[in-house]
């Protein structure tokens, strides 16, 4: 039987440690030939990491808080192999992990900082079974080779699936979202993680559960959205996918790291790492919610903080946000992790201090236990320690949650990855299968004028695709190259093939040179070069009976601004370059006209919601794009999602989330205050009706539950899926509250015809508030509770809440 670590048992061994390892420590040395009690798998993990810490030299354990990335040249050879006579030289006290093994950084020694994947002299990263002989070398130097044997954890980005050659990609997260399907998205993440294990990495950096709300943010396409509930599921679905619900990991799971923590999804101007000016009640209602309920609910060990600072108050050197409420509040017993660079960042960036040493000490102090991707500032350690800088406490507290993690992870028992597997592992055809569901499932129909879609192969002869990322399918920031993306020309060649139809492509209209995510600098398309293109797309147009225009962004222009010559935020949400010329040509035709948007942030499409017959937000549907958008588009698969982001219809209007207050968007003197397409919304090719909700009792005392109850019938004449949304509005409080907040919602299959009634449990937690004293209770009064298939399209009921 699996043994299940709770977070009290945990917890009680981690608050003695550091009085535990200062004991310990003086006791007698073991007898020679007896095996060491933190070897016994059999011995509490509690037990373990005391037994080891007792164990340590101060340089071991500050060993342990650190890995190698960019430094990678001092534990492998010039070709990139894992070297256990440079690891001995450059580490002989051991090291904690391994940043990335699966991309080839460090071949020589670099200075670049950026965070991209591949190497420092453009060579592909390393294949399945590359990778894990690279692991399988370091962790058998750590195991053999170093003093205590300790093995490294060896982490890897998995945003949409695991970042690495040939492994699968899925939808990006904001396209995960959209789905509104927690089911699929764990099991994106179950394969995710089995690839990752295959090859040895064990902990994931992801998933990200920020709530983004400003989409001129570059990393909108990272999250799940603006809604905290929303944001809060599908992170729960991600984590059971990559680790499941219990400890120790299984064989195929992989850890996971909470990011950003917090408040990274509303920065200043929109633009990454800007400060967040949040209120306290703001982060505790909006930001803290998918965080806290991740530690609450499932057993996370790691959590990153953000790079931003919340009232001058970086968060590597927030106390209060790291210890107080993460760990006190909430009851954390994992491993912070540091984002890349950003305790050196503190002096770099955020000017706190001139001194590298003096970070090292603020990041300590705020309980961030890990230095990632390099040992920078925690190198310094053992000298601040010596120097009373940094207590041995602070360090040994640290550590020990390091260690519980790997012993929690089976790494002392089975460090390995199979070398001889690895490959069959990686994108198999269920994987590919799966990708396939996820990307049909993640399409979000939101304009159909004329019924145009499905598309039907006898009703036409000629269909024109025009867009250059129909044939260059772009796929979303964090992502390596997969065996094989599958373009929307590659599916819709196929649909003429078997359908009889005549496909001409036109490029049409080019965004930028290249959409190498990584590059620092982006160029856009000369207009002269577009103008040509457009005018050639337009006489191909021309002859056809139908048009499908692909447009969007690219990994270029919307994406993570690492660097101040890595930008990647935008002042603007129109659609870049030549795009809206392209679509005013085409719509000009009067031909029916489908636009496909393949982009990861949500766009101002004014233009093409005013005039294309059919508008479908595809967002970035991974490895399977074109097979998914082909379903879509023929009618194999009904779309079903929903959006989990407003769509502005300029820039102006920011913020426009959903949940606003009530005296927010009073109006605009010659504008308009609403979204163009709502939070939550998502048409269908058939119909549906929702019920009012029903509470099965109209009142209910503070500390009660309720049963609501919604029907959902299909109305129309083909089977498709519909989200029902539950949200809810508190009538009168001591605080102001949001208009509306989505508090349950549920993704349900129907036939023509058929009717389900889904069943809701609202709880104290979904009714409460935090109040003047910030504290978060459930106030007495009336409540509306409103239900539909999108944020604005809501029918309602009362429940009253008694004291």
């Amino acid at each position: 039987m699996r043994q299940t670590v709770t977070r009290r048992t945990l917890g009680v061994s981690l608050a003695a440690l550091a009085a535990a390892s200062t004991t310990l420590a003086r006791a007698a040395a073991p007898k020679a030939g007896d095996k060491p009690l933190y070897k016994d798998p059999a011995q509490p993990v509690e037990l373990r990491v005391r037994d080891l810490l007792s164990r340590m030299t101060l340089e071991e354990k500050a060993a342990q808080l650190i890995g190698v990335w960019l430094t990678k040249a001092k534990v492998q050879t010039p070709e990139g192999e894992f070297s256990p006579a440079e690891a001995s030289k450059n580490f002989p006290n051991g090291l904690g992990q391994i940043s990335r093994p699966s991309d080839r950084k460090g071949l020589k020694p670099a200075a670049v900082v950026d965070a991209a994947a591949g190497a420092d002299d453009g060579s592909v990263n390393r294949n399945a079974k590359e990778t894990a002989r690279y692991v399988n070398a370091a962790q058998k130097w750590a195991m053999e080779q170093t003093r205590l044997g300790i093995p490294m954890l060896m982490h890897d980005e998995a945003l949409h699936g695991y970042v690495a050659r040939d492994a699968t990609s899925f939808p990006q997260a904001i396209a995960m979202a959209s789905t509104f399907d927690p089911d699929t998205v764990e099991k994106c993440f179950a394969v995710a993680a089995r690839e990752m294990r295959a090859r040895g990495s064990n902990i994931a950096l992801a998933p990200v559960v920020d709530v983004a709300r400003d989409p001129r943010w570059g990393r909108i396409e990272e999250t799940y959205g603006e809604d905290p509930h929303l944001c809060a599921e599908i992170g729960l679905a991600a984590i059971r996918g990559f680790q499941g619900k219990t400890l120790p990991l299984a064989k195929d799971k992989v850890f996971v790291t909470l990011k950003h923590m917090t408040g990274h999804g509303q920065p200043e101007n929109g633009t990454n790492v800007g400060p967040a000016q949040i209120a306290e009640r703001t982060l505790r209602e909006n930001f803290f919610p998918p965080f806290e309920r991740a530690v609450k609910e499932l057993p996370v060990r790691s959590v990153m903080p953000s790079y931003n600072e919340i009232d001058g108050v970086p968060s590597h050197a927030n106390r209060w946000l790291l210890h107080d409420v993460l760990r006190g509040e909430w009851g954390f017993q994992g491993v912070t992790m540091s984002d890349y660079f950003a305790i050196k960042e503190l002096r770099d960036r955020h000017k706190l201090t001139d001194s590298l040493a003096e970070t090292a000490v603020m990041a300590m102090n705020a309980t961030v236990d890990v230095e990632l991707p390099d040992g920078e500032a925690y190198a310094l350690l053992p000298e601040l320690v010596k120097s009373g800088r940094v207590s041995q406490a602070a360090v040994d507290e640290a550590v020990a949650r390091v260690l519980a993690v790997k012993f929690e992870g089976g790494l002392f028992e089975n460090p390995y990855a199979d070398e001889k597997t690895a490959d069959a592992k990686t994108a198999a055809p269920d994987a590919i299968a799966l990708a396939r569901e996820a990307a049909r499932k993640a399409v979000v129909l939101l304009k159909n004028d004329k019924g145009v879609l499905p598309l039907d192969p006898s009703k036409f002869k000629r269909l024109a695709l025009l867009g250059t990322h129909a044939k260059d399918t772009p796929i979303g920031g964090y992502s390596d190259v997969p065996r094989h993306v599958v373009s929307i020309y590659e599916g819709l060649q196929a649909e003429a093939k078997k359908s009889g139809f005549t496909l001409d492509y036109a490029e049409a209209v080019r965004i930028t040179e290249a959409r190498i995510w990584a590059q620092d600098e982006v160029k856009l398309v000369d207009p002269a070069v577009n103008a040509k293109l457009i005018a050639e797309a337009v006489e191909v147009a021309r002859k056809a009976d139908v048009v499908v225009m692909v447009l969007g962004d690219n990994e270029q222009t919307s994406r993570e601004a690492w660097a101040d010559a890595h930008l990647g935020d935008r002042e603007s949400l129109d659609l870049v370059g030549q795009q809206n010329d392209l679509a005013k040509a085409i719509f000009d035709l009067g031909k029916p006209t489908v636009v496909f948007l393949l982009n990861g942030r949500p766009l101002s499409v004014n233009l093409l919601a005013e005039r294309a017959d059919a508008l479908v937000e595809g967002w970035y549907l991974g490895q399977e794009t074109g097979n998914a958008a082909a379903d879509i588009l023929f009618g194999r698969a009904n779309p079903g999602g929903k959006l989990p982001v407003s769509i502005a219809r300029d820039v102006g209007q920011l913020p426009i989330y959903y949940n606003r207050k009530p005296t927010a968007r009073r109006g605009y003197l010659l504008g308009d205050t609403s979204p163009l397409y709502p939070f939550g919304f998502g048409l269908s090719y058939t119909t549906f009706d929702i019920s009012a909700p029903r509470p099965a009792k109209a009142q209910i005392g503070a500390n009660e539950s309720v049963r609501v109850e919604v029907d959902v019938t299909n109305t129309g004449k083909v089977a498709g899926d519909e989200v029902v949304q539950l949200y809810i509005h508190d009538e009168a409080a001591s605080v102001t509250r949001p208009l509306l907040e989505l508090k349950h919602f549920k993704r349900v299959s129907l036939a023509p015809g058929a009717k389900q009634t889904v069943t809701f449990e609202v709880s104290p937690l979904d009714l409460s508030l935090w109040n003047l004293e910030m504290k978060r209770v459930v106030e007495p009064g009336q409540f509306t509770l409103l239900a539909g298939p999108n944020s604005v399209d809501l029918k309602k009921a009362t429940l009253t809440v008694t004291g």
